[in-house]
């Protein structure tokens, strides 16, 4: 349970400094650059943020519910040996 909550934990942070790096950035390219490249890489960033929190949570969740269902998940079988 230690290893999900880092991961979790991980993704949070890392997704928040992302995200906020991405609104700084399309705020820049909206309202203080005169190009509009600044304000489609702060969108882009701003989007890989999300997808980076979402896939993380998506990651912890499945191996959550594979847990739960077949329990301990080993590489080898007692079949093999």
């Amino acid at each position: 349970m230690k290893q999900r909550i880092k991961i979790i934990r991980a993704v949070k942070y890392t997704g928040a400094v992302i995200l906020t790096a991405g609104i700084l950035i399309f705020l820049y390219g909206f309202f203080i650059s005169d190009r509009s490249l600044w304000t489609g890489v702060g969108i882009g960033t701003v989007m890989g943020a999300v997808f980076l929190f979402l896939m993380g949570v998506f990651f912890v969740g499945t191996e959550e519910k594979l847990k739960e269902r077949y329990g301990k998940l080993d590489s080898k079988t007692k079949d093999s040996e």
